[in-house]
């Protein structure tokens, strides 16, 4: 990657992090020219800022980041973006897996989404030949593809679109890949995933990509992929429907996901799994009230056609579940607004049905330092699905709970059960903080990378 080089340049320029209270320490002393620039130029800091120190000839000589925590995946996550081009290199102070932490921070905030923007010169890490480049890599190349594909505009983000960069991502990693389209969903039974997509122009679509030994643990993976939501005939306001591009950032999560262990030769077999579809209007789009059966038979009424995701993921869930089952089910959707209502934009929420993969998987989220809270699978709230002519509604009748109902909703489409990881996810940053500029983002991906890694590799 361009921001990272393995041979050290002669003029490297030297980056130190150190707490507000070291840094009181330093100013209150004057035996040293950096310690008289910094005493000279005294002003208040706080954690996140950085200082330029310079040599007695006027040049860089190194750089001052003030953290609250020395050896944060996020302490010099800022710098690649806002330091002059040039070259650095950090202290001999850390450990292997420090240094591996703060290198994989500084690539997650060298992104820049450089579609329509042209990419400007930026500064370059000095990376030991001896770390595990490949796997941060991984994990930075994984953040990229998702965060690029939520970011994109609808109107290069289609189910067209979608289905293209599912297919570029299979070949180049020699996976299967397939994908069923329009009409013929019906005629191979997706009902719910061909409603949900019959309006648009943009034709409805099941992608597969299929990758590994059959043999090895089978993890299966979902993503919402709803390319663009109007709301449907429940549209939403245009304050709503603004970001909508952003709703198959499920999707994203999975391709995200899929590359990482792909890349990294995960010793899994991967089954994925995308609907992508475009909620949109027309004469032909399905109505509130309407009855549809699904893939497991389930006849589902409609109470609103803005619940339109956990349809199109219904028939998927349905479909991974039922010729084989699967060690693990994950699932990545920006399913309700009811999981920002209770975590807010910046906490990715999940479900899961095991709570020993849930203690897991929390345990290594905090040691990741990846965002996400638990919620549960409160089956008391079942009841609130019940339909008076179906199976069950799409959206539940009390306005309480939300997150949990669409998660019991989806749980009622498994053929066969299994170990599950639902994530209810934002997949948008609304503010820039360090290493997570402001917009298209991956939440969860870290932590569930190395669940997996934890479990898969060492086993």
């Amino acid at each position: 990657m361009q921001f990272f080089k393995t041979e050290q340049a002669a003029h490297s320029i030297l980056i130190e992090c150190i707490t507000k209270s070291h840094y009181e320490d330093l100013i209150s002393t004057d035996d040293h020219y950096k310690q008289k620039w910094l005493n000279a130029s005294r002003r208040d800091v706080s954690p996140g800022q950085h200082i330029l120190l310079p040599t007695p000839e006027g040049s860089l000589d190194s750089v001052l980041v003030i953290v609250d925590n020395p050896v944060s995946v996020w302490s010099i996550a800022d710098l690649s973006t806002q330091l002059p081009a040039g070259d650095y290199h950090l202290g001999d102070q850390y450990t292997r897996a420090e240094q591996e932490q703060l290198i994989l921070g500084w690539g997650l905030g060298a992104y820049q989404y450089t579609r329509y923007k042209k990419q400007q010169p930026r500064a370059c890490l000095y990376v030991d030949p001896a770390l595990d480049l490949a796997r941060i890599e991984a994990l930075i190349q994984a953040t990229y593809l998702t965060r690029d594909l939520i970011n994109a505009p609808a109107n290069e983000m289609l189910p067209t679109h979608l289905a293209a960069a599912t297919q570029q991502l299979a070949e180049q990693h020699h996976a299967q890949f397939e994908q069923i389209v329009a009409d013929q969903l019906l005629a191979e039974n997706y009902p719910l995933i061909h409603v949900v997509g019959r309006a648009s122009s943009d034709a409805p679509r099941y992608l597969r990509l299929r990758w590994g030994k059959p043999s090895d643990p089978h993890i299966a993976i979902v993503g919402k992929g709803v390319c663009f939501d109007s709301g449907g005939l429940d549209i939403k306001p245009s304050s709503g429907m603004r970001w909508m591009k952003k709703d198959m950032g499920g999707a994203a999560h999975a391709l995200g996901l899929a590359s990482y262990i792909m890349q990294t030769q995960l010793p899994v077999y991967i089954d994925l799994a995308i609907p992508a579809v475009e909620n949109a209007i027309a004469g032909n789009a399905f109505r509130p009230g309407d009855v549809i059966a699904s893939r497991k038979g389930l006849a589902v009424e409609i109470d609103n056609t803005d619940a339109e995701g956990r349809l199109v993921m219904a028939d998927a869930i349905t479909d991974l579940t039922t010729a084989n089952t699967p060690d693990l089910l994950i699932d990545f959707s920006t399913l309700t607004g009811a999981a920002r209502v209770a975590l807010g934009t910046e906490v990715g929420v999940y479900f899961c049905n095991d709570d020993e993969l849930a203690s897991q998987l929390q345990n290594t989220a905090h040691a990741v330092e990846d965002d996400i809270w638990r919620l549960p699978l409160h089956t008391g709230y079942r009841r609130t699905l019940d339909s008076a002519i179906a199976d069950l509604v799409n959206c539940a009748s009390s306005g309480y709970g939300g997150a949990i109902t669409a998660a019991l909703f989806l749980q009622e489409f498994f053929s066969q059960q299994c170990a599950w990881l639902h994530f209810d996810i934002m997949a948008y940053n609304m503010r820039s903080r360090a290493g997570r500029p402001k917009g298209g983002e991956a939440m969860g991906l870290r932590a569930v990378c190395e669940y997996l890694e934890r479990k898969y590799r060492t086993a």
